[in-house]
């Protein structure tokens, strides 16, 4: 019975022409997933994320130590030794509980980040790409001047401006990571605004925003989520600078960034007090590359043809 659901499911997702929406978007997941699988970085860099999943929604069941709890007895010990795994900091807490409990605020960052700096990008940059005219120049002169700075300047200046602290941390990065989105959301929006298919729907008497919201961003959303993915890793980076400059997550909190700088002075002895957060950053930032990389491949309709 079981064996039999599961061929008929196949089937059902290897369907040549689909018989309502719901199954062209099942057939389409599916047909991605396949590509992921085939594409070994890929689906290195989607296990990675999974993991970084996991360990912020099981932080207390992976941690073996209280990532706060501090014990001056067992300071500076090596990875390995006397149940600590990666070792303990300068304060005698784990170094594994704490980066374990890091992932939390590493993901918080990257989902509030990612529900608000691409949404606001693509409302902007459609807008302005199906207005054009003066909306258009004002937006992206807008646009431009926050091009113009580096990202983590930017941040550094914003963060200053409102103070320390991992809510503020997280509004200066969003401010700081819309521009690249409006720009690829107008590119998008220019290439469909004199299509036929825009022309039959302004025929039908549908105004400006059901255009934007049914036709314009489904077809936008592609390239938003690969550069969405790919710039994860920059997200992730600016608030580990952010945190080690200390107006980031301010400390007892285990930010990955702020583990880094406390442990900086000890890098020459005690290499493991930096060097451990420094590759959990590493490892999130790689698969989220890796992952954005395979989703190109994916969503990019030029490559699924050839």
């Amino acid at each position: 019975m079981t064996q039999t659901s599961k061929i008929g499911l196949r089937a059902w997702l290897d369907a040549e022409v689909p018989n309502s929406r719901l199954h062209a978007t099942a057939i389409q997941f599916y047909a991605g997933w396949l590509k992921l699988l085939a594409n070994p970085l890929a689906f290195i860099g989607f296990l990675v994320i999974v993991l970084l999943v996991v360990c912020a929604a099981f932080a207390p069941l992976l941690a073996p130590h209280d990532p706060l709890t501090q014990d001056l007895g067992a300071r500076l010990l090596p990875p390995g030794s006397d149940g600590y795994l990666l070792g303990s900091d300068e304060l005698g807490r784990d170094i594994y509980s704490r980066i374990i409990y890091g992932s939390r605020i590493t993901l918080l960052i990257v989902v509030l980040v990612a529900v608000t700096a691409p949404v606001f990008g693509l409302v902007v940059g459609t807008f302005a790409g199906y207005m054009g005219g003066w909306i258009d120049e004002v937006l992206m002169r807008i646009t431009d001047i926050f091009l113009a700075f580096p990202k983590l300047v930017l941040a550094l200046a914003f963060v200053a401006a409102l103070g320390a602290g991992i809510e503020n941390a997280i509004l200066a990065i969003a401010i700081t990571a819309w521009p690249p989105y409006a720009r690829i959301a107008r590119a998008e929006t220019l290439t469909m605004r004199n299509s036929d298919f825009i022309a039959a729907v302004q025929l039908q008497g549908a105004g400006t925003a059901h255009i934007l919201v049914r036709h314009v961003w489904p077809l936008c959303l592609s390239s938003i989520i690969v550069r969405m993915t790919l710039d994860m890793a920059g997200i992730i980076l600016t608030a580990a600078g952010l945190g080690f400059l200390g107006l980031g997550a301010q400390p007892p909190l285990p930010e990955w960034g702020a583990m880094i700088s406390a442990g900086r002075k000890f890098i020459l002895d005690q290499w493991w007090v930096a060097t451990m957060p420094g590759l959990a950053i590493f490892i999130v930032s790689l698969g989220f590359n890796l992952l954005g990389d395979g989703l190109r491949d994916i969503l990019d309709p030029k490559k699924s043809k050839s």
